[in-house]
């Protein structure tokens, strides 16, 4: 008994080790030295205490330790890690124990999907993972690295003020089909007032609020004043693939632009220029979005793209806008690396610019997935919608000159305000640069009136360095400099 106490005692001390060391490896070369199952087993249990403090998958560094305990015959990691293929990554199992592993090389700040595929066929979460996301298929287990920030604004929050959502069914007499509609309504709305909200239209709209958690995003961003109020409709489609890839893509694109938006304008108070409304999908409900956009631009002038899957009948849209006519569209495109579209979306991301579009996107280390939609939807919106001023003069106080005040305080970490003034209605845009030239933020990209002007620029997550700050409005433009301390 005594010397039991002692070998347990001597596994806890090694695994305490191993793991202050960061060297899974030597974990396993430790346990594959040992010469009785019983050893070895020990030492796994000591291990698996001990990395249970921080979690699994086990992380050192960049590398990733997806483990698994248990009775099979063959573990499998499939995910985004992979393309989901169920027979590409086989994990180790150690010898004399029921103890597997599969150790993979990450960037820091990915966020992946996965699950574990036992004796070939049986696919399962993590079962040492609590951590899941949502998809369309059931949850997955979720690997986060360190570097990797969960979005805070998917959280529900009861102590916000939440908008209200109405239910429709919108008829097609071109598709004969019918379409269920939720309508949120932002807080405070009133029918009766005179003012008017911009509208985002969600392709696969009850995906996009059971998992992408849409309507918990509105209420958060509106409740910050991170975006300004607005009308979304949720849009489900009643046959995906054909509405928004094959054969009735072009009969659905009319009925969306000609019937929907319409008849959504007629029951609620939308604002209804092209440049306050936006149109938004991910996957085969990109495609849909950019095909009705570039279409009906005197109905949409804003796309938002999730993973836009452009291949359906060999590329078509992606064509269409690479080699139409330049239309006024504006894009705000995201997508992962972990995904075989992303040279895809390189490409069109390039081509766009250099014709000239305005067209702002983001790429993370993640894969084809609703994690990385949901953490991306408020990026898309605040670009297109971003929140109204704190402050603006009263019509009797029109300012005399136009003016880009200094930032202040300059230096800043990780807050400054920028404040404007503006002579006459314009449309006006403020945008941060870095040194090179690439776009950090757009803080303002919308129709103002004349007035004086402050907004608050965050440089959390931003390098220390010199950054710049141009606000053009009609014809005029000025630039200035500002520093972000760390």
């Amino acid at each position: 008994m005594l010397r039991l106490i002692s070998l347990l005692m001597f596994f806890v001390v090694t695994s305490t080790q191993i793991l202050s060391q960061s060297q899974f490896q030597q974990f396993i070369n430790h346990v594959s030295s040992l010469s009785s199952n019983s050893e070895k087993m020990a030492a796994v249990d000591s291990f698996m205490n001990v990395a249970a403090q921080t979690g699994f998958p086990f992380i050192e560094e960049s590398s990733a330790h997806f483990i698994y305990r248990g009775g099979a015959s063959t573990v499998h990691v499939a995910g985004d890690l992979n393309g989901w293929n169920g027979n590409s990554d086989q994990m180790n199992k150690l010898a004399g124990t029921n103890f597997f592993y599969l150790s993979q090389i990450f960037e820091n700040n990915a966020r992946l999907d996965y699950k574990y595929i036992l004796n070939g066929s049986n696919w399962i979460l993590d079962p040492l993972n609590p951590h899941t996301a949502p998809g369309g298929f059931g949850s997955n287990s979720e690997l986060a690295m360190p570097g990797y920030v969960q979005p805070w604004e998917i959280q529900y929050q009861s102590a916000v003020q939440h908008g209200s959502v109405e239910i429709l069914s919108v008829v097609s007499s071109l598709l004969n089909r019918t379409y269920q509609t939720r309508v949120y309504l932002p807080p405070g709305y009133d029918s009766l007032a005179a003012r008017r909200y911009p509208a985002v239209y969600f392709q696969d709209g009850t995906d996009y609020i059971s998992y992408g958690s849409s309507q918990t995003i509105l209420d958060n961003l509106i409740d910050s004043n991170k975006i300004e109020p607005l009308i979304a409709v949720f849009v489900k489609p009643t046959d995906r693939n054909d509405e928004y890839a094959f054969n009735n893509r072009n009969n659905y694109a009319e009925f969306f632009a000609n019937s929907l938006v319409p008849f959504i304008d007629t029951k609620y108070k939308t604002d209804a220029q092209p440049q306050r409304r936006m149109i938004i999908g991910d996957s085969f409900g990109g495609n849909i979005s950019a095909l009705i956009s570039y279409n009906f631009p005197e109905v949409f002038a804003n796309c938002g793209l999730h993973s836009a899957a452009f291949w359906p009948n060999n590329y078509e849209v992606y064509d269409l806008i690479i080699n139409g006519a330049q239309k006024d569209i504006s894009y705000f495109s995201v997508w992962g690396t972990y995904e075989g579209l992303f040279n895809n979306m390189r490409n069109f991301r390039d081509i766009m610019i250099s014709k000239g579009y305005d067209f702002e996107w983001a790429e993370f280390p993640e894969g084809h997935s609703w994690g990385l939609w949901r953490a991306n939807t408020d990026n898309i919106l605040e670009y297109f919608f971003p929140a109204v001023p704190t402050s603006v003069a009263e019509a009797n106080e029109t300012p005399l000159n136009f003016t880009l005040n200094q930032n202040y305080p300059n230096p800043f970490n990780p807050e400054t305000r920028i404040s404007f003034e503006l002579t006459q209605q314009a449309f006006t845009k403020l945008v941060v640069y870095d040194a090179l030239g690439a776009i950090v933020k757009t803080i303002v990209n919308r129709e103002l009136s004349a007035g004086n002007y402050e907004y608050f620029f965050q440089g959390e997550g931003l390098s220390s360095g010199i950054y710049f700050y141009t606000l053009t409005s009609g014809n005029r433009i000025k630039t200035n400099k500002m520093i972000l301390l760390r």
